[in-house]
């Protein structure tokens, strides 16, 4: 039975199959999908809805089989000291699980600095080192190591889930982070020579980014127990991760220090973010309000675990309400009937999707999403963070690269993602799609025909600035918004059951476009 909705909400869910509220559970379904053998009580003889003061978190019918069902309090869903707190805590996590990939692309001048001689840490953050010269080729294998675990994760996730118990997943990976980090940092003051400089550094980098992905999975998992309203703070959370490495970045090099104390400052911050996330995570037990949602059985949230990675890459919310009946694509149903029919001791329903039904359905959407991520892979940053300036040595030159590399992209990746909050343009039946994604192969070209400095074969085309400033602006608008764009799409192209294994499909083709990207940029980078 359906708890604590209002007679409106029931009609929304009879129109559109599930209606969610902001901060409160899913609604339930309408007649046609409820079970033929529950007992429905009339909507006359429920209890009030409680008001925002009112209290307790009291029984609100015990069913024919002795189960007391609970309706959490309205105070702690609205209640400034429980609500807010939540939503911060997962603000946070989001955050951190996407620091590290951020926080180490986004100093790839000072790893360039310092392969470039035994003692080169007196050199500025800012200083591009790269070249065709770079035998290191650090741009490209940093992208790739980082790219990889999530592809072997996202295939592993499920052995993972029933071997190692949830808690140990996210607490340990975040302590192993924070570790490695720290690590990281300590290094920034240890004269090293490049070779194993470099090796050191690509181990934490595959081990940081692998243990990121099993954060990320079983946060995604855990977020499968939670009103809509949370995954959107997580998301966004995610999505300021870039922009704050590049202003940590900035920071550094506009604090007048020496350059070992700038970049031991650098490094040092995502660690003190991921003791904060640390903290936050150990907090969410002692908020009622989290209690009462992560007390949902595992099998749940294990379920869902790949469908809310789905809701979370698209933005087809706003303000965890979907825009229209057809966007409430993907959102989480977490009425009493839709769990009791994912208890282990049940028959399996005779109807369950095939994977190859749902491909041969999504297709073309999927491979939109790896072509989209593969043209972004293999230029950024691998191709996009070896552009320097053309004026002459100066400020500008030396705040060039943070500034229209990273920060402009992660701003304006943004900024693409949310406009598919306000419409969706081409639709799922359009051929246009496909041909904007193949589009976006211009791009490859066009940054590495900018100024970068000592290429031996491909001309420089574009020198000035303007050039790369606007091809950025154009190729991270291009990527926010075509990503959350097919996102949103793929679930629209299946029928409600089989949502579930056209999100599983989407985040391992998403993955899949990230590694390819990431193994192409080693071509273009030998082709300058």
């Amino acid at each position: 039975m359906a708890r604590g909705a209002t007679p409106q909400d029931r009609q929304v869910g009879d129109r559109v199959g599930c209606a969610r509220k902001p901060g409160w559970p899913s609604f339930g379904c309408s007649k046609a999908q409820r079970r033929p053998d529950r007992t429905t009580i009339p909507i006359s003889r429920l209890p009030p809805l409680p008001g925002p003061r009112d209290g307790g978190c009291r029984p609100l019918s015990r069913g024919e089989e002795g189960v007391e069902e609970l309706r959490p309090r309205s105070d702690l869903l609205h209640g400034p000291h429980s609500y807010h707190l939540v939503g911060i805590s997962f603000f946070i996590l989001g955050l951190g699980t996407l620091l590290p990939w951020n926080f180490f692309i986004t100093a790839i001048p000072y790893f360039q600095g310092r392969l470039a001689g035994a003692n080169s840490t007196a050199r500025t953050l800012g200083t591009n080192h790269t070249g065709p010269a770079d035998t290191f080729n650090f741009n490209n294998w940093v992208t790739l190591l980082s790219q990889l675990p999530l592809l072997l994760f996202t295939l592993l996730n499920s052995f993972l889930y029933q071997c190692i118990p949830e808690t140990v997943r996210i607490l340990g990976s975040l302590l192993v982070i924070l570790l490695l980090f720290a690590l990281t940092a300590m290094l920034v003051k240890v004269d090293m020579r490049p070779g194993p400089f470099f090796s050191i550094t690509m181990a934490s980098v595959w081990f940081i980014n692998s243990f990121c992905a099993v954060l990320q999975g079983s946060l995604f998992g855990q977020l499968g127990t939670m009103p809509s309203t949370y995954s959107t703070l997580f998301l966004s959370g995610q999505g300021l991760a870039g922009i704050f490495a590049a202003l940590a970045m900035l920071m550094s090099m506009a604090s007048g220090v020496d350059a070992q104390t700038s970049a031991l400052g650098y490094f040092i911050t995502p660690c003190v973010g991921i003791f904060v996330s640390i903290v936050c995570y150990l907090s969410l037990p002692h908020m009622e309000l989290a209690r009462y949602y992560l007390a949902k059985k595992p099998s749940l949230a294990q379920g869902q675990e790949l469908e809310t990675k789905a809701e979370l890459l698209q933005s087809g919310e706003k303000n965890g309400i979907p825009n229209s009946p057809q966007k409430t694509a993907l959102t989480l149903n977490l009425d009493p009937e839709k769990e009791s029919e994912l208890e282990p001791e049940e028959p399996q329903k005779p109807g369950k999707p095939s994977v190859f039904i749902v491909f041969r359905k999504i297709w073309l959407t999927a491979l939109c999403l790896v072509l989209v991520f593969t043209v972004t892979l293999s230029v950024f940053p691998a191709i996009t963070a070896m552009v320097t300036s053309s004026t002459s040595p100066g400020k500008w030159s030396q705040f060039f690269n943070p500034i229209c590399c990273f920060l402009l992209f992660n701003i304006m990746d943004w900024l693409g993602r949310s406009l598919t909050s306000y419409f969706l343009w081409p639709d799922q039946d359009s051929r246009l799609l496909p041909l904007l994604v193949c589009l976006r192969a211009l791009f490859i070209p066009l940054f590495m025909l900018c100024h970068v400095p000592q290429r031996s074969r491909l001309p420089t085309i574009f020198p000035q600035d303007a050039y790369f400033i606007t091809f950025m602006l154009l190729f991270a608008v291009s990527n926010g918004y075509l990503v959350s764009l097919t996102m949103c799409l793929a679930p629209r192209q299946v029928l409600p059951h089989e949502r579930e294994v056209a999100g599983a499909l989407m985040t391992f083709f998403l993955a899949l476009g990230l590694s390819c990207g990431a193994s192409l940029s080693f071509l273009f980078k030998a082709l300058l």
